[in-house]
């Protein structure tokens, strides 16, 4: 089963680390996606950039209006995501427990649906 693993973080939090401490992060994060393509649970997977860059885009009665940043106000921001294919939940949760990012952040867990291709 497919799970998007949505990575949160406060970014005042992670750009707060020293520098030492967010390329360890970095690389302990590199390292564990590299691990789990080696073992074929890896969809996709990547880091954002920071909050300030978002775009939100939104369309009512038919007109397009863009904001900057988020969607809404939130204490922790989007900063990444992991695409994992994998047997259950349990299997998903254990990921997101071993991911580096949840000891400074959270990790939101869903399900992805699967999308039929009409031919």
């Amino acid at each position: 089963m497919k799970y998007l693993c949505l990575v949160y973080v406060e970014e005042h939090v992670l750009n707060g680390l020293p520098k030492p401490e967010r390329q360890s992060l970095s690389d302990e994060s590199m390292a564990f996606c590299n691990d789990l393509q080696q073992k074929g649970q890896l969809i996709a997977a990547s880091p954002l950039h920071p909050v300030e860059t978002a775009t939100t885009v939104r369309v009512r009665a038919g007109k397009t209006a863009t904001t900057d940043g988020p969607f809404a106000e939130t204490k922790e921001q989007l900063g990444g995501f992991l695409a994992i294919d994998v047997r259950d939940l349990n299997d998903a949760i254990r990921i997101a427990t071993h991911f580096p990012a949840a000891r400074i952040g959270s990790i939101e867990v869903r399900p992805m649906k699967e999308l039929g291709c009409a031919e």
